[in-house]
């Protein structure tokens, strides 16, 4: 049980010197006394993550473009290739 007080009186420099709690604290004397701060899982939605990092990505497509430009050159080699013969 918690009492407040919500009286209202005028303060005066001294009064605010002197510091009193606003709530006063009353503990049974009788019964149980008990506590309900039970943690809980909290469910939220989920969250649908890439399967493929965009770092991962980059890097595929540096290597598909690195594989391209080395086709392109090779396919190039063989056309020099077939008119020098």
């Amino acid at each position: 049980m918690i009492i407040i007080d919500f009286s209202l009186k005028e303060e005066t420099a001294s009064d605010m010197a002197e510091v009193k709690p606003m709530f006063q604290e009353v503990l049974p004397k009788q019964g149980q006394l008990s506590v309900e701060d039970i943690t809980t899982m909290v469910l939220c939605k989920p969250k649908l993550l890439p399967l493929k990092s965009l770092t991962l990505e980059k890097l595929e497509k540096m290597q598909q473009a690195a594989q391209d430009a080395i086709r392109q050159q090779e396919m190039a080699e063989k056309e020099q290739q077939q008119i020098t013969q």
